[in-house]
């Protein structure tokens, strides 16, 4: 599972004095903070051990819910450029409350995939969303990209 950084990662220090990391999903460097670790660490991880095609994961894309803008964290497409895994990730300092699930739901009600991520990169959470009876199932394991692409 996740929780190590990859020894891949490629860190700089930025003009004003941060630490970057070039996210190979965005191909550019970003600022490297908490969250976003646990992002890198998290998606090479699906990519390399998940088989998970880094081809067709998007990262921070906008998405409007009621109105409002909206910002996801992750999402894995299917071949066809539907979505099919939501991913939601936060610092290894927040703890896994309903009200990160609450904001995962609310990205889901536009993007309606069929599995959910949620990590601090500590605890992880991947549940089967299934819409005929208005449920979810949560993972023992987070399955491999084989195993879910319709």
């Amino acid at each position: 599972m996740p929780g190590n950084r990859d020894a891949k990662l490629k860190i700089r220090s930025s003009i004003s004095g941060g630490t970057e990391v070039f996210d190979v999903f965005r191909k550019k460097y970003v600022k490297l903070s908490p969250e976003e670790e646990v992002r890198q660490d998290f998606l090479r991880f699906l990519v390399s051990k998940k088989h998970f095609p880094a081809s067709l994961i998007s990262v921070e894309k906008g998405l409007t819910v009621n109105g409002l803008q909206k910002r996801f964290d992750a999402v894995a497409y299917n071949n066809n450029g539907s979505p099919l895994v939501l991913m939601e990730f936060k610092s290894s300092s927040v703890k896994m409350k309903q009200s990160v699930f609450d904001q995962v739901s609310v990205y889901n009600i536009i993007l309606k995939v069929k599995y959910l991520i949620v990590s601090n990169g500590i605890t992880n959470y991947c549940c089967k969303v299934n819409y005929e009876n208005e449920g979810i199932e949560f993972l023992k394991e987070i399955p491999d990209y084989t195993e879910i692409k319709p």
